[in-house]
């Protein structure tokens, strides 16, 4: 029987993302977790699909976290690993799966980190030193959308009463509703932005490329050093987004939808920090 090489392999499951439509974040995330997992079984001496067993698995990530990896990513990468296999499995290249049979670590998942009113004012007042700083604040605060969304925006999504968000990751492409805080913001960026560039994203360098995901968050990270917010990251914006929206009275239902979480559970654990009550409804609240 000839070999089944683990590299060859990789690449014909990356082929395969491909084809299903898989986003460049996603298929990226899957090859370098599974880079990462072929490079250890071949160290092992191992190159045959078919000589990987649980035991093989259950070493890689009992390394990762040796190597101080986080059970959380740990967990993740067992999932790409489970999906590789799966699709070898189905494909008939292999007859079992032992990815199966490995556990994941038992994290705990911390509470999601919410700022203060104090906190996200001192963020816009140190952003409105810069109009696309600030727009990028008021957008991330207003809307709730990921990093990734945000680089991603075109100017022909903005609206007049919503902003397109195109597919990103595991999230679906969907209408965010714009507040004025939020349109203000963009309609003062766009007019410093103009349009000497060729390129349509909507938030560009100085030079008229896109604006990167690095770029954003060194941006974001920088106000956040200079209000003094410690340890935080652009994320914690989404939190704080889905926290008071909650607090306000949007539907749990409603804020999934505005966000583009793919399950209920994901905002419903967010409910824990909301101690206010309020009458359930279809709106968002300007923070």
């Amino acid at each position: 029987m000839d070999t089944v090489l683990l590299p060859a392999l990789l690449e014909r499951f990356v082929s395969h993302l491909k084809s299903q439509g898989k986003s460049d974040f996603t298929v990226i995330a899957y090859k370098k977790d599974l880079e990462q997992f072929v490079g250890f079984i071949t160290s092992k001496e191992k190159n045959d699909i078919r000589e990987v067993k649980k035991e093989d698995i259950d070493s890689f990530i009992n390394k990762l976290l040796q190597d101080g990896y986080t059970k959380k990513s740990a967990s993740r990468k067992l999932n790409s690993i489970r999906t590789f296999f799966r699709f070898l499995k189905n494909e008939g290249t292999i007859d079992q799966n032992p990815s199966l049979d490995v556990s994941h670590p038992k994290y705990t998942q911390a509470a999601p980190r919410i700022f203060s009113k104090l906190e996200y004012r001192a963020l816009r007042d140190v952003g409105k030193e810069d109009s696309r700083t600030y727009a990028l604040i008021e957008v991330l605060l207003q809307t709730g959308i990921k990093i990734g969304e945000l680089a991603n925006i075109r100017t022909q999504d903005v609206e007049d009463a919503d902003i397109k968000i195109r597919s990103y990751g595991k999230s679906p492409e969907r209408k965010v509703p714009l507040n004025k805080a939020a349109k203000k913001a963009i309609e003062e960026y766009l007019q410093i932005r103009g349009n000497s560039t060729n390129d349509d994203h909507l938030f560009i360098t100085r030079t008229g490329h896109p604006l990167l995901i690095r770029n954003i968050r060194q941006i974001i990270t920088r106000c956040f050093r200079e209000v003094g917010i410690e340890n935080a990251t652009v994320n914690d914006l989404r939190n704080t987004f889905i926290a008071y929206q909650l607090i306000n009275g949007a539907s749990v239902e409603y804020i999934a939808r505005v966000v583009g979480h793919r399950r209920l559970s994901s905002t419903e654990r967010f409910l824990n920090l909301v101690k206010e009550k309020a009458e359930r409804k279809e709106r968002l609240g300007e923070l």
